[in-house]
């Protein structure tokens, strides 16, 4: 394998334009590069059975989705990335749409993951699956009350709702996909309770959703499943529990990864991501992670798999990127902060 030399000199040129905070890393020419959205402790352990198993040599530089993503876009030709891995299907959707991903032509793909779980232009296939749902306090909301997301509109919610920012992709995905399934003009309404029925302005993130509930400030709201998982596992005496929309209401999101339009081992790289939806590599997300496998032959978390199945919908996870300008929009005119 064979690393572009023209990096060097680009890397420092588009880490100084950025305002990078670290040095940039020099890539070995026989090593394979993921630019990853996903923390070092979720991934780095699949990547070191995966060197164990092939021999294969990964380095990998971590960073949020959208700075990758211009990472990329400034790189062009020159970029030492085979691969890009990030969270949401939003931000695979604009990758694709930016153009810095490949078509990829891989059985192996095709038979592992489902159809609405990759690009249909199959630019980007899921890795592993998380659901966003309610999650409310044990101890003072009965589930049988729990709807879908539309019911937390209702005024019997009122004062007792707390959600993440509407800043966060995973609000705007879930928003897109409400948009598809009930039109803008519902949505919007919808939303707009959520915003009357806030107990407080909305937390920076779903363990301070979790937290609040458990503290009494609020009793039901919305995160995705994995932060749950992480959170009963340092804190398993919280009373919390969660709830998933029924009849196919519940809204799915994954992560997921696509091979760089100028992937200088773009072979290798399509090993490594065949790989990573084989069930031994399935289970390994699971178990770090508490996320839903993408293949239907890997084995569940016990864990996630004692929270129950979620019945989720099969469209295609691209909708969650091709609405999200309206989704964002509409949240502004709701007032939804």
């Amino acid at each position: 394998m064979k690393r572009s030399k023209a990096w060097g000199v680009l890397g420092v040129a588009v880490g100084a334009a950025l305002g990078w905070m670290v040095a940039v890393p020099a890539w070995a020419e026989d090593e394979l590069v993921v630019y990853t959205a996903r923390k070092e402790h979720m991934i780095k352990p699949l990547f070191d059975a995966y060197t164990a198993k092939t021999g294969v040599k990964i380095q990998f530089l971590s960073d949020n989705a959208e700075p990758l993503l211009m990472k990329l876009q400034t790189e062009g030709s020159s970029t030492p990335a085979d691969l890009l891995m990030t969270v949401d299907a939003g931000n695979l959707w604009r990758a694709a749409k930016e153009g810095v991903l490949a078509p990829i032509e891989s059985a192996v793909l095709e038979k592992n993951v489902a159809p609405h779980l990759r690009d249909p232009g199959k630019q980007w296939f899921a890795l592993s699956q998380r659901a966003r749902v309610m999650v409310y306090a044990t101890d003072r909301v009965k589930p049988e009350p729990l709807k879908d997301y539309a019911d937390l509109a209702d005024p019997k919610w009122k004062g007792k709702l707390c959600l993440r920012s509407s800043k966060k992709i995973y609000n705007q995905s879930l928003v897109a996909l409400l948009i598809d399934q009930h039109g803008e003009a519902k949505t919007e309404t919808m939303v707009q309770g959520w915003v009357t029925n806030l107990a407080e302005p909305p937390a920076a993130d779903d363990t301070k959703v979790m937290e609040a509930i458990a503290a009494g400030q609020c009793d039901v709201g919305v995160v995705n499943t994995y932060y749950y998982g992480l959170l009963m596992d340092k804190k398993p005496n919280l009373k919390l529990a969660l709830h998933f929309p029924p009849n196919g209401g519940t809204h799915l999101n994954i992560s997921g990864a696509g091979v760089t339009k100028h992937a200088p081992h773009p072979a290798e790289a399509i090993k490594l991501l065949e790989w990573l939806t084989t069930p031994e590599a399935q289970r390994m997300f699971a178990d770090l992670n508490f996320e839903y496998p993408v293949n239907p032959a890997a084995p569940m978390n016990d864990k996630v798999k004692s929270w129950g199945t979620p019945s989720g919908d099969q469209r295609n996870m691209s909708l969650a990127g091709e609405l999200q300008e309206k989704a964002v929009k509409l949240m502004d005119r709701a007032g939804y902060k």
